[in-house]
């Protein structure tokens, strides 16, 4: 007989080790393959907060700023009617939702073809061809057979779905009409046995027990909340006396009493040979943990605390700037390298259906950072600056022609949206080009100035000596202020209604100022206005307004050499000169104003 040696483990060693319970200690060395289904998925999007962050975080701010259109206005208005008419930009946040919390939905391009297992026809596709777009999940859409010709465009993904009706109908669909969003990548489908061939995996499975770390660890601390303060009492022969039943009942009703009598009146009624104490729990340190369990969260979900909790960062010099950057990045490398993909058919049939057929017509991701209306400023300076600088000073010594910086300068504006409306003011009032003078008028000015004596014996007008120096831009619409002042009481109103940029009575090179790139200046109405007595007694009643041209026009002046007498640069235009006019009672004027060229005079004294 062979001797038999039986292994027992003591109760109190798996106490101790939690050896064969769910917290053995070696069980996060394992990883098993776990898919989890339809109902957990629902269970846990429709129940807590943390999951359907996950689940809708990434896909909203992919379809937030949306993307703008590259085409001549006319096309862009078509097409963004046509996305409004489809609802494009819900239909595909709806499916990139489903996409990421089943791992798998498509968007279905509607066209009203009677067989939609053929392949979409794109080119066929005419005004008013994309009738609606539909949403379905991979519960509605089975996948087919997988194509395994290494010829096909549909290589290693299903060569067709079947799409299952509520009245047991079923229909194939050609995967050209579908746009697909899989979710997670998934792994390979013949080793984990995936139920769902041809679609992706949920996001939420790798981040699981993440989650449930956090949301066990916030469970936890709520219930240590409600225990930090426990009442104890020793009671003599407690535990002796506790198999009496006579003694149970005594015992709650007394301390029942006891409870109530501190509760109502703040005292402790305790007989004489009990003892009572109090003890706290210390809560000291649970948020750092807490946020370390929220950390790995956002990091299992590649989101930010930030983004995922809604909260600013803490700490010394923390911005949260550069994990938001990193966020931006990444959604929109899953916009050009899953959306677009994924939605090129259905762009080319937005198009068609929109009655725009150039090829040269595409679009951009709008991004996700935007900029402040400084940031907008100092851009557009930077460019406008670095513009002149390859112009040159016009005198022959150009690094690029004028023309050339003109058009790039204005597709680079247009692109940035610092001059809202540029390009339609630039289709009413033409190019630089377009106002270039003719060759009879080049010609006639030719032989004019055969008739002038050398450079080096006249003295123009506008030469490069060194004068003073007083800039100004007159009112092209003064009809509609004038019309203003007078509603609000002025009577001697100024006749040349101007703005002054420059007032430098130290000689400058007039041709170092420059020019300004607008001729015609349009402030927009509305913004900052304001209604001020100036001079050294107030006898200059002006209305006080903004434009970044006019500040950007007066301080690069001043940098090349101009003086001005006044503390700071406020743009503005004077109303009327003397009289008594209480400006409380004065409504600043608040419609658009329209400022003409620069004119450039020599400072004439009072």
């Amino acid at each position: 007989m062979s001797n038999v040696i039986a292994f027992v483990r003591d109760s109190l060693t798996s106490l101790v080790s939690r050896m064969g319970t769910d917290r053995d200690k070696a069980a996060t060395t394992f990883y098993a393959h776990t898919v989890m289904s339809d109902e957990q998925l629902i269970a846990a999007y429709s129940t807590a907060w943390l999951p359907r962050k996950i689940v809708d975080i990434p896909a909203l701010d992919a379809c937030r700023k949306w993307r703008d259109w590259q085409a001549k206005k006319p096309q862009i208005e078509a097409i963004e009617e046509e996305e409004k008419r489809l609802n494009v930009k819900g239909r595909i946040l709806e499916a990139a939702k489903k996409g990421r919390l089943f791992g798998g939905a498509a968007v279905y391009i509607g066209t009203g073809d009677a067989d939609p297992m053929q392949p979409l026809e794109v080119d066929r596709i005419g005004k008013g061809g994309l009738r609606y777009l539909n949403v379905m999940t991979r519960r509605q859409l089975s996948a087919g057979e997988i194509d395994r010709n290494p010829e096909s465009e549909w290589y290693g993904q299903p060569s067709y779905y079947k799409l299952s009706g509520a009245n047991g109908l079923q229909v194939d669909i050609h995967p050209s009409r579908l746009v697909r969003f899989t979710g997670a990548m998934p792994a390979d489908d013949e080793i984990t046995g995936n139920p769902w061939q041809g679609w992706g995996d949920s996001v939420l499975q790798a981040t699981l027990d993440a989650i449930k770390n956090a949301d066990s660890t916030a469970g936890n601390i709520a219930s240590l909340v409600f225990e930090a303060k426990i009442d104890i009492i020793r009671v003599p022969d407690f535990m002796a006396n506790l198999g009496n039943e006579v003694y149970r009942s005594k015992i709650l009703e007394r301390y029942t009493l006891a409870n109530m009598s501190k509760g109502i009146n703040g005292t402790l009624l305790l007989d004489k040979e009990e003892e009572y104490e109090t003890k706290t729990a210390q809560l000291g340190g649970l948020t750092d943990i807490l946020m370390a369990f929220m950390q790995i969260v956002s990091g299992a979900a590649d989101i930010p605390v930030t983004r995922l909790l809604g909260q600013s960062p803490a700490g010394m010099n923390s911005t949260g700037t550069s994990d938001m950057k990193n966020y931006h990045d990444r959604i929109q490398s899953m916009q050009e390298l899953e959306f677009s993909p994924a939605m090129r058919r259905l762009d080319e049939c937005i198009e068609r259906s929109a009655d725009v057929k150039d090829p040269d017509v595409h679009y951009r991701w709008a991004p996700l950072e935007q900029m402040s209306e400084k940031e907008r400023a100092d851009i557009f300076k930077t460019t406008a600056d670095a513009a002149r600088q390859l112009v040159g000073s016009g005198m022959g010594q150009e690094i690029i022609t004028r023309e050339a910086i003109s058009k790039a300068l204005t597709n680079r504006l247009v692109e940035d949206g610092v001059l809202p409306g540029l390009d339609a003011a630039i289709e009413e009032y033409g190019t630089i080009e377009e106002q270039e003078p003719s060759e009879e008028e080049l010609a006639a000015a030719a032989a004019a100035n055969q008739n002038q004596p050398p450079a080096n014996q006249r003295r123009a007008a506008n030469d490069a000596t060194p004068r003073t120096l007083y800039v100004r831009r007159d009112v092209i619409n003064r009809a509609e202020i004038i019309a203003w002042a007078k509603e609000q009481g002025f009577t001697d109103i100024v006749p040349d209604l101007h703005v002054t940029i420059t007032y430098s009575k130290q000689p400058v090179d007039w041709f170092e100022m420059g020019e300004s790139w607008s001729p015609r200046l349009e402030i927009s109405a509305g913004g900052p206005r304001q209604m001020e007595a100036l001079g050294q007694s107030g006898e200059y009643y002006a209305l006080l307004i903004t434009a970044n041209e006019l500040k950007w026009r007066h301080e690069a002046m001043i940098e090349m050499g101009a003086s001005w007498d006044w503390p700071e640069y406020q743009p503005h235009i004077s109303i009327q000169i003397g009289g008594d006019i209480d400006l409380s009672k004065v409504t600043p004027y608040q419609g658009k104003i329209i400022l003409g060229p620069e004119i450039f005079e020599e400072v004439r004294e009072g």
